[in-house]
């Protein structure tokens, strides 16, 4: 028998948590047809011998909505072995939207998600009005990577009540009629409904969003129709009695942002916490930063520094500022501004350098201010040395949230815990943690011991598949699709992020690439080989009528 492609002689990790087998992996269709000793040839063929062969990984908090327009290759994550990204997070979509609202929801996205406006809109074809309509467009655009997407309640609130969304409570008429509106999402497609109580996500006017002040009735009327039909019902934001008021209503599944301090032990209060919050039969599921995030800065990007020279700096392009540090008497003028009380906007404490090496260090112990004293200058000195030496390319992170590894390590001992908080899409040009996938290979599974590789796998595959729904995707065995990794798990790491100006009128962004990844298969097409993209689109849109075990469209 000839197969499409056979995966031969690799280390078959499954997804279920089992220890891995040698063998092979035969493909039709886009299904694994075969598993073990396949006798037949493929008409491709790929040697897995001495790796690893996983389930694709599910990213399940990611900002795509708009980058397929312009990036179907969905890029960075699948450099990094994600197969299936979830979209819709935070409770901003694209949809529901009536004509005359694409600039306020282009503009929430802006304000919240730092996704240029202009880039939006002159991305996508905003030729929809109900959100399967959407799908229908992102059908059509034939992304790499298969994409599943909540419905979010910014835009149902502002379709239904307009600017009241803002600051008004609604009537029961109107919980109602978004309560159909999400129905109906779920019924084209929707695999559920998100929301965001988090108050400084504002709107273009500085408004906080619709939603985030919503009684906990309209959340309770959203979950009779989400809870039924075996939804997800993400609450960013949300106090904990909301989460349990909502998880208790249809048995609603709850997804929400979750992590810990830092301080020594905030790991395992965290974890107990999640626990605990799935007492009484509760179905709630956090998911964390894998390590330190937040704002990246550096010669190539933004410099949160103040001053006239510093002004001067800025202003040039990356060519320009290369040569002006290194002129001796323009250094001496920077460093004298930078001594100045209050001359940079970010806690100097929280920063680290990601290091001259090609894999950034996320584990440096020394922060910006500790680096310099140890070397006897100014930390301003310290920021213009390590540029220089890193060729401008040097990057430096505020650890916003997820700086300390070990206590991340300890959270991620709760079994409600996704790692993976990346927000690719998001933030494009602040931040950069869609190598989240292969920093858990490299750093939890290979450095810190934190999981055995088949643990990981789970927890990057299935985990997060059974979170979203999917009932076809994130373990390896015959009849499911063929989302496979095949890589190296002595090599598999994450690469330096880098600023390009590739999106929609130049507008800059992070990207990073991986290493040690042999191949990715999306449905049963090589997406990515030897850690570049193929240019093969096999993606689909994960409909939950189509997908998912629950109410009937």
């Amino acid at each position: 028998m000839t197969h499409d492609i056979v995966i031969r002689g690799g280390n078959i990790i499954d997804g279920s948590g089992s220890e891995a087998f040698v063998g092979d992996v035969a493909i039709d269709d886009g299904l694994i047809t075969a598993i073990g000793t396949v006798e037949g040839q493929g008409r491709e063929e790929i040697d897995a011998a001495g790796l690893a062969v996983t389930p694709g990984f599910v990213d399940i908090h990611t900002h795509l909505d708009a980058q397929i327009g312009w990036d179907p290759e969905m890029t960075p994550i699948s450099w990094h072995g994600v197969t299936t990204a979830l979209i819709g997070n935070c409770g901003l979509t694209f949809a529901p939207c009536k004509p005359d609202d694409v600039e306020l929801l282009a503009g929430m996205m802006e304000t919240v998600e730092d996704i240029p406006k202009q880039a939006i809109l002159s991305g996508l074809s905003w030729n929809w009005e109900h959100y399967g309509q959407y799908l229908d467009m992102l059908e059509g655009l034939k992304p790499s990577l298969n994409v599943a997407g909540l419905v979010g309640h910014c835009a149902v609130r502002y379709y239904v009540m307009g600017d009241r969304s803002f600051d008004e409570q609604s009537t029961d008429a109107e919980k109602q009629q978004m309560a159909d509106i999400v129905e109906q999402a779920m019924k084209d497609g929707a695999v559920g409904f998100s929301s965001n109580r988090y108050e400084p996500h504002k709107a273009p006017d500085g408004r906080s969003i619709p939603g985030t002040f919503a009684e906990r009735s309209e959340l309770e009327e959203i979950a009779k129709v989400v809870g039924p039909r075996d939804g997800l019902f993400q609450l960013v934001g949300a106090d904990y009695e909301i989460m349990k008021a909502v998880a208790g209503t249809e048995r609603s599944r709850i997804l929400f942002s979750h992590g810990c301090s830092g301080e020594e032990g905030s790991g395992k209060k965290a974890a107990s916490l999640l626990d605990e919050l799935n007492l009484e039969g509760r179905n709630i599921t956090g998911i964390s930063h894998t390590r330190g995030s937040g704002f990246l800065f550096g010669l190539q990007s933004s410099i949160p520094i103040v001053g006239p020279a510093w002004d001067a700096l800025r202003e040039k392009d990356f060519e320009g500022r290369l040569l002006a540090i290194n002129d001796e008497a323009f250094c001496k003028t920077l460093t004298a501004e930078a001594r100045e009380p209050n001359s940079c906007r970010i806690p100097l404490q929280k920063v680290h350098f990601l290091g001259l090496e090609d894999v950034p260090d996320h584990s440096a112990a020394q922060n910006l201010i500790e680096l310099s004293k140890a070397a006897g200058e100014h930390w301003s000195e310290t920021f213009l040395r390590l540029s220089r030496d890193s060729q401008g390319r040097g990057l430096f992170n505020w650890r916003m949230f997820g700086g300390n590894l070990k206590e991340n390590g300890d959270l991620f001992a709760s079994e409600h815990l996704i790692p993976g908080l990346g927000d690719v899409g998001a933030h494009v040009s602040q931040i950069m943690d869609a190598g989240w996938a292969s920093f858990m290979l490299s750093h939890y599974v290979r450095k810190a011991g934190v999981f055995t590789l088949p643990q990981a796998i789970k927890r990057m595959a299935a985990d997060p598949a059974a979170v979203v729904g999917l009932t076809d995707r994130g373990i390896l065995k015959a009849g499911m699709k063929a989302d496979i990794n095949v890589f190296n798990p002595a090599e598999v790491t994450e690469l330096q992020p880098v600023l390009v100006n590739d999106f929609p009128g130049g507008a800059p962004r992070y990207i990073q690439k991986a290493r040690g990844f042999k191949a990715t298969l999306v449905n049963g097409r090589i997406n990515v080989l030897d850690g570049e993209t193929t240019g093969v689109r096999a993606g689909q849109v994960l409909r939950h009528q189509r997908q998912f075990n629950g109410a009937s469209a």
